[in-house]
């Protein structure tokens, strides 16, 4: 397969300007705004924990968001193919973030815990072997320095 190169563009822009900018640490609201061509814009601010607002999403909420989107799209694409009838997927995703004495910090692990509906109690086991060959192309998981696991559930259909 040949190599393809893609580019996402986004605008960060601060909008947590008290009047006063930063003057002081406790001075200024840490909202933003995430702006794309096309999509809505994401209202956003830091960790409540880091004096964020718990009304918008958080970069590191954002990041477990990322990795689990790509999983489903990624397990979807390959249900599909391999004729596999999902009928409902939902994640419940959880990300742990270490900090360290300097205030700074890293991941250190996020797990993906997809519950998956399959159209047929024949299909339940290859719905289950797909998650780890989504996890190995999901474009995300895959620029991450932490691992990512998973944990699936798959169900039948009433």
């Amino acid at each position: 397969m040949t190599e393809h190169e893609h580019t996402y563009r986004v605008t960060v822009r601060w909008t947590g300007n008290r009047g006063e900018g930063t003057a002081s640490y406790r001075g200024y609201d840490r909202a933003h705004e995430v702006r794309a061509d096309g999509p809505p814009a994401i209202p956003g601010s830091s960790d409540p924990n880091f004096r964020g607002d718990p009304a918008r999403w958080n970069p590191e909420q954002l990041l477990v968001a990322a990795l689990s989107q790509c999983h489903m799209l990624w397990y979807l694409h390959l249900a599909a193919e391999a004729g596999v009838v999902v009928t409902a997927y939902a994640d419940d995703a959880a990300g742990t973030m270490v900090t360290d004495s300097t205030g700074g910090g890293r991941f250190t692990a996020v797990v993906l815990r997809p519950r998956v509906e399959v159209a047929d109690a024949g299909m339940a086991q290859a719905a289950e072997g797909l998650h780890h060959q989504a996890n190995e192309l999901c474009f995300v998981a895959n620029s991450v320095a932490f691992p990512v696991r998973h944990e699936p559930a798959v169900s039948v259909a009433a």
